[in-house]
């Protein structure tokens, strides 16, 4: 780790130089090649029931704080006193080709001061899974955040959620630790595994991204040919080793 020593010869942080606090994002729209990422609200409601229902088991929601919706009428409620303030910051996830919203993921405890932001409250439908805007969605979040000026882009999850852990490292994101007892959800205990991608990091994860993204990349079945993980694995800090477990 960087540092220097002051003038009692302790060592601290360096100085922060030509950097400004960022904005708060605003609600503007985001779109890729695969997805466009729109501000979430009660008219994506329908199209979100109709996806999610195909999660019969509803093993999207046991590491979320809420759901599975019952009825429609539950998840439009949810998302008008929910999901449309500015933190967290809801977007619905909508593939171009089918134009539907198929998924859900928010900014949320943004703070400029510091320039740190989080990217979070992600649900995937069964239609989105594995798809390539499944990936795109993420890369445009996290490049409109770099963009803004952040510093520090955070993910974190129950540490019990390995696919979530795993996907935080193929998309970049580097191993920082586990909170123990970190909070209650649904009644259990929950453990926080975070994780975070730095600003000096975002040119290779980007340039891992687009490689990725790439038409080149996939064959003419639309298969990728190189693994993102495989592009971002040498981006990853070596400092901690996640095992997951």
């Amino acid at each position: 780790m960087d540092y220097e020593l002051n003038q009692l010869n302790q060592p601290v942080g360096p100085v922060v130089r030509e950097w400004k606090s960022p904005p708060h994002p605003g609600r503007e729209t985001m779109e890729g090649r695969f997805c466009r990422l729109e501000p979430l609200d009660a008219r994506h409601a329908e199209s979100l029931y109709a996806a999610n229902a195909l999660d019969i088991e509803g093993r999207n929601w046991t590491y979320l704080p809420y759901g599975p919706f019952d009825t429609l009428a539950d998840l439009r409620t949810w998302i008008e006193q929910y999901c449309c303030g500015s933190d967290p910051q809801f977007y619905a996830i909508v593939d171009l080709t089918k134009r539907n919203a198929e998924g859900v993921a928010s900014y949320l405890r943004v703070s400029p001061s510091s320039g740190s932001i989080e990217v979070g409250h992600i649900n995937y439908s069964p239609l989105l899974q594995r798809t390539p805007a499944a990936t795109e969605a993420m890369y445009l979040m996290m490049a409109r955040a770099f963009d803004l000026g952040y510093r520090r882009y955070e993910w974190k999850c129950n540490a019990f959620n390995i696919p979530s852990r795993t996907a935080a490292q193929r998309l970049g994101f580097s191993f920082e630790g586990v909170f123990r007892q970190a909070t209650i959800v649904k009644g259990r205990n929950r453990d926080t595994a975070w994780y975070a991608a730095l600003d000096y990091e975002w040119p290779a994860i980007k340039e891992a991204f687009l490689q990725w993204l790439s038409p080149s990349n996939f064959d003419e079945q639309g298969k990728q040919r190189t693994r993102l993980s495989v592009l971002t694995v040498p981006i990853l800090s070596q400092s901690i080793v996640d095992t997951g477990s």
